[in-house]
């Protein structure tokens, strides 16, 4: 036989087959006896359900339709339309015409007739009968079922899940099985007319009873005809699921209406929903922007606190905790101010993708005021780094200061001790003349060491003014000790002009004078006052920073010890005036007394000196070379932080200009520009262990006390704050990209379209800023299509456009706001309107609705929650507990206050 319709659908390029593997019906597989018993009964109740409303119906499925006539009126009924007019003559070929008419039809609405002839139908073939009704329920009776974005049969079956899923030992996976007990068709019932069935009355092991009750109301109740006997189902071990199928959808349109409602239903939680996922968003963003905000808060003070330390070792110990806080407590923060931001763009991407009012956080939490305290944090971190620095070269220099203040204070008093006793004695008057020139000599020596100590009491004075003048913590004692130095010198001054005057006097009366005692006396003072000096240059502490002091110390003290040989010289010429003295004694018979009367200062203590001297110059020499090996290693240490940095440096900019270039030149899906991004930061992240190196290297720097650096102009402040605006850039770049994935997702952009806008955007990014000027963005949507020429009326459209891609007239329009404005353009969002009417159907068609009803229609968490936020409502039509859900709904869009 020739497949008529077949052929003819392959001929005319027919619509899409609808339900293939349903229709392909084998002409030549026999029905399980048991299942085509069930067909025959539910595919003759069905047609007759719809045959009654022509006052006609059928007995016999496969003889009743062999002549086409009432498969033509069967269609007519179910389909609302006319067919070609049947032929009425009683020949085998009039029949054939028709029922060709009729499966003519059924070709139309896109079904494709798979083995089955207008010959076979008229013959009475049971089997191909009944693959053409069961065709025919398939495409009117299920075809247009929908749920959730699902249709036909598991439309169907998704519907019967969502209805049973709150009724114990109903789990309906199948059109068989889940059935034969006849609970499901009795929560079926129940879910929708609670006042037909008494189920929890119902019992799980007696199905005959359950499915009969299911029937009989359906029947009595519904106007859905009895389909199937009870006992063919309870009796079969599998119920033919095109039987079920055709029953349950007859439920399915009995409860049309209610889906409608579910419907509703469905478009309220989904809007609530997105408010409540909203509202944690905003709670979050609030919480971790009160925190932020509170940490620096709490941490500026601390970063502003200048108390002095006493010492370099104390301020050290400060410098270790601010090191703390920069590599343990602060890098937190700075992942937590890029989430922050992260979030805050997010939030308002998906309110805008929703038709929602932009997010205002509380006074005090914007984002700009976020990024104005953490400006201020950093400012008082630079200040207290710098603090710190200039705090310990003070102390360092305070405390050299101080141990020379006392060491040259100490000598002083040492040389002043029994001074005023020495010029205050009388021992002038009972003295020969010779013992009185002798006097007088002596007194000229000491006021040449007088004044050769006036210098030593200058640096005493100048150092205790210098520790003053740099608020040194024990400046009381230093004073003090200066005062009581200078009030003393005072003293010495007066004495000594006193005695000077007495011992005048009195060498009128006296002559003679022991010359070599005096031209000792006169070497003597001098070269001992410049072994004293040498000796206190040579144990002087000296500080440097870097090699060319540290060289210049070592050229003095190598100039000083050119000097010594002529020293030397002087020595021996001192101990030989006193070797002379010896001599002429001899000579002459004199009895020396011991002593030179013009001076304390002995051959032995100049020898004695001079040993001293000598043995400090090699220690002089190698405290010089030990600070030379210092500085030789801290300039090693320079280089080494100085090379490291040259290359992170350089790895910031060229990264910072490699993301500024992909951010504008983006190819490839949305998905894998993310991808892409995500690698890359992975690959900037894998960099970290190099900026660790370079820390490392800085506290090397630190520790050393090296405060300057020749070999680079990179610090590691720059360095820091280069490096978080890297990681903070392409983190935005990221979250961009997410965005413009939320916006092709929530508004059906095409990636075509997101090139086309891309394309456009970067056209008109001159200075590839990712930032259009308002000229530029003019271009663009003139390009683009829209009037907005330099006149009245494209300058009002223009103005009303930047006011949406631009409302706080920075004069810039970013990509991402270009993006929602033409999503907003060619797209079409929920709203207020859409959720009134929604929430209308479930009031059913009342001005306000009940909580009863919405915990009725509503999932508990979003029921409570409209009924939380509902205004009384209060029209003239009111009733007790009435809610206003219009104004509840215009709040959700911004249009009014909750």
């Amino acid at each position: 036989m020739v497949d008529y319709h077949a052929a003819n659908n392959q001929s005319t390029g027919g619509p899409q087959t609808y339900m293939e593997q349903e229709n392909d019906w084998d002409r030549d597989l026999l029905l399980d006896p048991a299942w085509e018993k069930q067909q025959r009964k539910t595919f003759t109740a069905w047609c007759n359900s719809h045959l009654r409303k022509a006052g006609t119906q059928i007995e016999n499925i496969e003889e009743d339709f062999r002549d086409g006539l009432k498969l033509m009126l069967l269609l007519e009924v179910i389909s609302g339309e006319r067919l070609p007019k049947p032929e009425r003559g009683k020949m085998r070929v009039h029949k054939i015409n028709n029922v060709n008419k009729a499966l003519d039809f059924i070709a139309s609405k896109g079904v494709k007739l798979v083995s089955i002839g207008a010959e076979e139908i008229v013959d009475g073939n049971a089997k191909m009968t009944l693959g053409m009704i069961w065709t025919i329920i398939l495409r009117f009776a299920i075809q247009d079922i929908s749920v959730e974005e699902t249709s036909a049969k598991e439309g169907l079956l998704l519907w019967c899940q969502r209805k049973t899923a709150p009724y114990k030992n109903v789990n309906v996976q199948n059109f068989h099985i889940s059935w034969k007990d006849g609970l499901a068709f009795n929560a079926l019932i129940h879910r929708h007319r609670p006042d037909l069935i008494d189920y929890d009355s119902l019992r799980k092991d007696d199905p005959v009873t359950n499915l009969n009750n299911a029937f009989e109301v359906a029947e009595k109740h519904l106007d859905i005809p009895k389909m199937l006997d009870a006992e063919d189902i309870v009796n079969t071990a599998r119920p033919d699921e095109k039987a079920i199928m055709t029953y349950v959808s007859s439920f399915y349109h009995a409860f049309s209406g209610a889906q409608k409602a579910e419907t509703a239903a469905n478009r309220i939680c989904k809007v609530l929903a997105v408010n409540q996922e909203n509202e944690q968003m905003m709670e979050d963003y609030e919480k971790l922007a009160s925190d932020l905000l509170e940490w620096i808060r709490r941490t500026i003070p601390w970063l502003e606190n200048r108390t002095q330390e006493k010492t370099v070792k104390d301020l050290q110990a400060r410098q270790e905790d601010f090191r703390d806080y920069r590599t343990v407590h602060k890098p937190p923060k700075v992942q937590e101010k890029c989430q922050l931001e992260i979030s805050f763009n997010t939030l308002q991407t998906k309110l805008r993708l929703n038709n929602r009012p932009a997010f205002m956080p509380s006074e005090g939490r914007m984002v700009s005021d976020i990024n104005t305290a953490w400006h201020t944090l950093e400012g008082a971190e630079k200040g207290y780094e710098e603090w710190i620095l200039s705090e310990i070269r003070r102390l360092e220099r305070l405390e050299h200061l101080a141990e020379k203040f006392h060491q040259k204070a100490a000598i002083h008093e040492s040389w002043t001790d029994g001074k005023e006793a020495m010029l205050t004695q009388k021992d002038y008057e009972t003295s020969t003349l010779s013992e009185v020139k002798a006097l007088l000599r002596k007194h000229e020596a000491f006021e040449s060491d007088l004044a050769a100590h006036q210098d030593r009491v200058e640096q005493i004075a100048a150092i205790a003014q210098e520790l003053n003048e740099l608020d040194y913590y024990d400046a009381a004692s230093v004073n003090a000790r200066c005062q009581k130095i200078c009030e003393q010198w005072d003293i010495l001054g007066s004495l000594t002009h006193r005695r000077k005057e007495s011992l005048e006097r009195t060498e009128k009366q006296l002559e003679s004078i022991d010359e070599l005692y005096l031209e000792y006396a006169k070497r003597a003072a001098p070269f001992n006052n410049w072994m004293e000096g040498a000796m206190e240059d040579l144990q002087d502490m000296f500080i440097v920073h870097n090699i060319e002091e540290i060289q210049g110390l070592i050229t003095a003290h190598e100039q000083f010890k050119s000097t010594l040989p002529e020293a030397n010289k002087e020595r021996e010429a001192i101990q030989a005036i006193q070797a002379e003295v010896q001599k002429i004694a001899q000579s002459n018979g004199i009895k020396l007394s011991g002593a030179n009367p013009y001076t304390t200062i002995t051959p032995q203590s100049i020898d004695s000196k001079w040993e001293k001297a000598m043995a400090m110059v090699p220690q002089r020499d190698t405290a010089l070379q030990d600070e030379l090996n210092k500085q030789n290693s801290n300039d090693s240490l320079r280089a080494t932080f100085a090379k490291q940095a040259n290359t992170v440096g350089a790895y910031i900019q060229a990264k910072m200009e490699e993301i500024g270039r992909i951010s504008i030149e983006m190819n490839g899906t949305l998905e894998d520009q993310l991808t892409n991004l995500q690698e890359y930061q992975k690959s900037i992240m894998s960099y970290m262990p190099e900026i660790n190196k370079l820390e490392g290297y800085h506290q090397h720097i630190q520790e050393a006390l090296i405060f300057d650096n020749q070999y680079t102009s990179y610090t590691m402040e720059h360095l820091r704050v280069g490096w978080e605006q890297l990681l903070t850039t392409i983190a935005r770049t990221i979250n961009e990209v997410e965005n413009q994935i939320l916006t092709r997702d929530a508004k059906g952009i095409s990636q075509e379209q997101l090139y086309e806008y891309r394309a456009s955007f970067n056209h008109f990014d001159k200075d590839h800023s990712g930032a259009l000027k308002a000229d530029e963005f003019k271009a663009c949507l003139i390009s683009l299509g829209y009037d907005v020429e330099n006149d009245k009326q494209g300058d009002g459209e223009f103005n009303r456009i930047m006011g949406i891609v631009d409302p706080n007239n920075t004069g810039f329009v970013t990509f991402q706001a270009f993006i929602d404005f033409m999503s907003r353009e060619t797209t079409d969002t929920d709203t207020a309107d859409q959720v009134i009417a929604s929430f209308k159907i479930l009031a059913g068609d009342k001005n306000f609705i009940t909580a009863d009803e919405l915990r009725r229609e509503l999932p508990p968490d979003q029921a409570e929650y409209c009924i939380a936020r509902m205004a009384p409502y209060a029209g003239p039509d009111a009733v007790p507990g009435a809610l206003d859900y219009m104004s509840f709904s215009t709040a959700l869009y911004g249009e009014s206050d909750l």
